[in-house]
């Protein structure tokens, strides 16, 4: 069975039109691909045949991940969350007390996770440590680099 993930309205958005141009636009466009490579003679000799078939293996295989993520999304609400303690979609004030330098992530889904854009995911080794926790707590947390300690300044929605 497949966990439940947890997204913002507008990621559940963007995964219905991803579904959609796979379903309207793709699979079309690898199915023909498919007829093309047919046309141009033996099938046992045929590379592009064979990577066309490969193709719409894979983009399948995505439409069937896609569809199992849509069945198992909760949409959460910024509105209602708890800023008392981390959770998914709080945003976390952090002080490396290794480096004294401060930073800001906000927790949400492997979804919408962009380390660019400051959203780190809920199941990285900093989210799993981070959750639950409350302003002033610390917390270790284990990273290729080693153990950085971390300390909770500020959690907003």
């Amino acid at each position: 069975m497949s966990e439940v993930i947890y997204v913002t309205k507008e990621t559940l958005e963007q995964m219905k039109a991803e579904l959609q141009r796979m379903k309207t636009v793709d699979r079309p466009a690898a199915s023909r691909a498919i007829a093309e490579a047919r046309e141009k003679g033996d099938l046992k000799e045929n590379a592009e045949y064979d990577a066309a078939k490969e193709a719409q293996g894979l983009l399948e295989a995505r439409l069937k991940k896609m569809e199992a993520d849509l069945a198992n999304v909760r949409i959460v609400d910024t509105n209602t969350i708890d800023t008392s303690k981390v959770s998914i979609l709080t945003k976390v004030v952090l002080t490396n007390l290794g480096t004294k330098k401060q930073v800001s992530y906000q927790i949400v889904s492997e979804k919408e996770a962009d380390l660019k854009q400051g959203k780190i995911s809920v199941t990285s080794p900093i989210g799993k440590a981070l959750l639950g926790k409350i302003v002033g707590d610390t917390v270790d947390v284990q990273v290729p680099a080693g153990v950085l300690k971390l300390k909770v300044d500020n959690i907003t929605a």
